[in-house]
């Protein structure tokens, strides 16, 4: 069973959320959702078209709508997109209803991962490894603020990270408890080292 029964994952793209929450649902027998994808499947189309069509407020007005939902949802691991964090509802309710963990990565290790990817719409343009920097320095305060967790993920594989955050998860929670989550518990030190 699952030491925690609503778990956020949080991080600028690439930073492994969609991964490595799989991996955490899976061991806990958790349901996964991404919300990028959810974003998709509800509308029949890509990301990169919703920004297209209705710019970025758009896709943030349909992403909050998402996030709303989701994480009123039980038994979850929720990866959220990227830019989540921008609106100040979505910080509250991640934080509010679930343990938050913010899958940090330096920008620099992002663009390694990244700079091939051509479906991501914010990476679009003239100067796609400034923008990642640009984003990295705007976003993670508010990611810090929203997490109960932060995770460095370095270079090591999705598979070691699932499992150092599920020891640290595991021993976060006694056996007797009751298996819920409260909001924003004391900050600790991140659980994983470069």
């Amino acid at each position: 069973m699952a030491p925690m029964q609503k778990i956020f994952l949080v991080g600028l793209m690439g930073a492994g959320k969609s991964t490595v929450g799989r991996l955490l649902a899976r061991d806990f027998g958790l349901d996964f959702v991404d919300s990028d994808h959810e974003i998709v499947a509800r509308n029949g189309v890509p990301v990169a078209t919703i920004f297209e069509v209705e710019g970025e407020a758009g896709f943030r007005a349909r992403e909050r709508r998402i996030i709303d939902e989701l994480t009123r949802r039980e038994a979850l691991v929720l990866a959220t997109g990227g830019g989540v964090v921008i609106d100040p509802d979505n910080r509250r309710d991640l934080a509010g209803r679930g343990f938050v963990i913010y899958l940090h990565a330096r920008p620099e290790q992002l663009w390694l991962r990244l700079q091939h990817d051509r479906s991501r719409p914010l990476l679009q343009g003239a100067d796609p490894r400034g923008r990642l920097m640009r984003l990295y320095r705007e976003r993670d305060p508010w990611y810090r603020e929203t997490a109960d967790l932060v995770v460095e993920t370095g270079r090591q594989s999705a598979s070691r990270l699932a499992r150092q955050i599920s020891a640290e998860l595991s021993a976060r929670v006694a056996p007797a408890d009751d298996l819920s989550v409260t909001a924003n518990p004391a900050p600790t030190e991140p659980a994983c080292n470069r």
